[in-house]
């Protein structure tokens, strides 16, 4: 199994009156358009997201999300299409996407030495549900710095989140 990210790139956890918002910030040294491309496009996504985004990439899009076949494999996913919709769409710099009933905005901001990536997504309710969907964002970023930095990623779905999540337990429980 492929390690996940140190636990010192940790992201955030908060409780709000509505749910949980998780957020990560992240540095690439790499260009902001390439790391646009790595958050928008199908052959990317691939490397790093559970599921593909699948219609227009315009702000109002209607899209369709399908968890990609080992996903749903590995984890019986029950439902492997889920809807969406495109909230922001401004290249190279935000994309905002609801993914079923979770929302999730990605902002891309020039740095010395490349991108810094913030992201944020705002969970419903979900109890402690919250620590293993930030374990897996984590886990992703970890497999969206590998394609970044050597053009491919291990298979996300072999990646152990069970550390990861058992540190967001912790701040869910503080949170």
């Amino acid at each position: 199994m492929t390690d996940p990210a140190p636990p010192a790139d940790l992201g955030t956890l908060e409780r709000t009156d509505d749910g949980y918002v998780v957020r990560f910030e992240r540095r690439f040294a790499h260009p902001r358009p390439k790391v646009w491309a790595a958050i928008t496009e199908s052959e990317h996504l691939a490397h790093w997201l559970p599921c593909d985004i699948v219609g227009d990439r315009a702000a109002g899009a209607t899209v369709s999300l399908p968890f990609w076949p080992a996903h749903v494999e590995r984890y019986q996913i029950p439902t492997p299409v889920l809807d969406g919709r495109i909230e922001v769409w401004d290249p190279p710099a935000v994309f905002e996407w609801w993914w079923s009933t979770d929302r999730l905005r990605f902002e891309l901001e020039e740095v010395e030495g490349g991108t810094l990536l913030r992201f944020a997504t705002w969970l419903g309710p979900v109890g402690h549900g919250a620590a293993n969907t930030a374990a897996g964002y984590h886990a992703c970023f970890g497999n969206l710095q590998a394609l970044l930095d050597d053009g491919t990623a291990p298979p996300l779905v072999d990646v152990d989140v069970a550390p990861l999540e058992a540190a967001y337990q912790r701040l869910a429980a503080d949170a």
